[in-house]
């Protein structure tokens, strides 16, 4: 006896289908796991201002960059001596980096991710506390089949008004 499916369970055999490819079509290849991994150093390497720890994370190529809303640094030592050794190390006694919702692209040996991300901090100084949340882009170079930071680009958390002229 022929058994015929009723137009309901054909489609949801066919939903079920199309979430499974999708599902399939997500999952994180061994490079976006490598740079999320790299991710969640930088952040380790800014919640102890670990300047040894740092130049792992950043390329020594001479051409590396930090653009912040403070200003640019170029090259590894200037990123490592000004961000994490002077400002995470000398402005804040205790620090916490949490990227969110990483979102990563490969393209052959050169990568970028893009994610959100919320530092709270105790200011040195004073004992107060500090909070910041922002946007941020990497973009990476694969080095001797290690990923590595050529370029930070991080921003504050976008204005949620409509000022006048926008």
């Amino acid at each position: 006896m022929k058994q015929t499916r009723s137009p309901i369970s054909r489609c949801a055999l066919i939903l079920l289908g199309i979430a499974a490819a999708v599902r399939g079509s997500q999952e994180t290849t061994p490079d976006e796991k490598q740079i999320k991994d790299l991710i969640a150093t930088y952040a380790t390497t800014i919640d102890r201002a670990d300047t040894t720890m740092a130049e792992t994370v950043f390329s020594n190529a001479p051409e590396v960059s930090f653009i912040n809303p403070r200003g640019e640094d170029r090259g590894r030592q200037q990123i490592v001596t000004n961000l994490v050794q002077n400002l995470m190390g000398g402005v804040f006694s205790a620090r916490k980096l949490t990227p969110k919702d990483a979102v990563v692209h490969v393209y052959g040996d050169t990568a970028w991710s893009e994610f959100a991300w919320d530092f709270t901090a105790t200011v040195r100084k004073d004992g107060s506390p500090f909070h910041s949340r922002g946007m941020e882009t990497q973009v990476y170079r694969r080095e001797n089949g290690q990923w590595r930071i050529v370029h930070v680009h991080y921003s504050g958390a976008p204005v949620t008004v409509n000022p006048k002229g926008f």
